[in-house]
């Protein structure tokens, strides 16, 4: 299997060289580039075009700053937060901008290779703790009211909260699975969850 290439971008190099030889120390990953600014991503984003972008949040230039830079010279590049920050706007800034995922600088080797292979597959990937913090939030501010979505989306909303599949909800509601898809990508934005997983929580709270 062909290797997946990743480019790690943060200011600290002791974090950037450990996060370096953890995924070189893994026969899935090879590291392509490194760097401490946005301007160091962009410029790996131009010459290397790698799977995944590793980008720290607090770093000169400004990680969030950086997603838009990463992805007009790589457009196929999956974005990937990898920070201290538990803040929930710099959570929703970040995949507002592009970012495909936001996992916190506590996390293992397993649970990085974890994520960076979970958006690599086009799906995006918050830390649970994350996940958890923004949907707090959405309650508290009142942001997620499920009387927002159709009357299609919220019997598209029922099946995912009972576990249901894309292609299992196209067959329960006579659909093609990318008709669920987009209801879904509707359903996401309105509810301010960041996959189905959080929506579905969100959805049974308030049933």
């Amino acid at each position: 299997m062909t290797p997946i290439t990743v480019g790690v971008v943060d200011d600290h190099p002791l974090f950037r060289e450990g996060v370096t030889r953890s995924l070189s120390e893994m026969s899935d990953f090879v590291v392509i580039g490194e760097g401490a600014s946005s301007e160091d991503a962009a410029m790996i984003a131009s010459n290397n075009r790698p799977d995944v972008m590793l980008l720290d949040v607090s770093m000169p230039g400004g990680g969030l700053a950086a997603i838009g830079d990463v992805l007009a010279r790589s457009p196929t590049t999956k974005v990937l937060m990898l920070t201290v920050s538990e803040e929930v706007d710099t959570l929703l800034g970040a995949l507002q901008r592009g970012a495909m995922g936001y996992v916190l600088k506590g996390v293992g080797s397993r649970g990085l290779a974890e994520a960076i292979q979970t958006v690599l597959s086009g799906s995006r990937y918050v830390s649970p703790t994350m996940s958890a913090k923004a949907m707090e939030n959405t309650l508290q501010n009142g942001n997620s009211d499920k009387n927002s979505l159709t009357p299609r989306e919220r019997e598209v909303m029922d099946l995912v909260a009972q576990g249901l599949s894309n292609k299992h909800i196209g067959l329960r509601l006579n659909l093609q699975e990318k008709t669920v898809k987009h209801h879904m990508t509707q359903i996401l934005s309105k509810l301010g969850a960041s996959n189905r997983t959080e929506a579905a929580l969100q959805w049974r709270e308030r049933r």
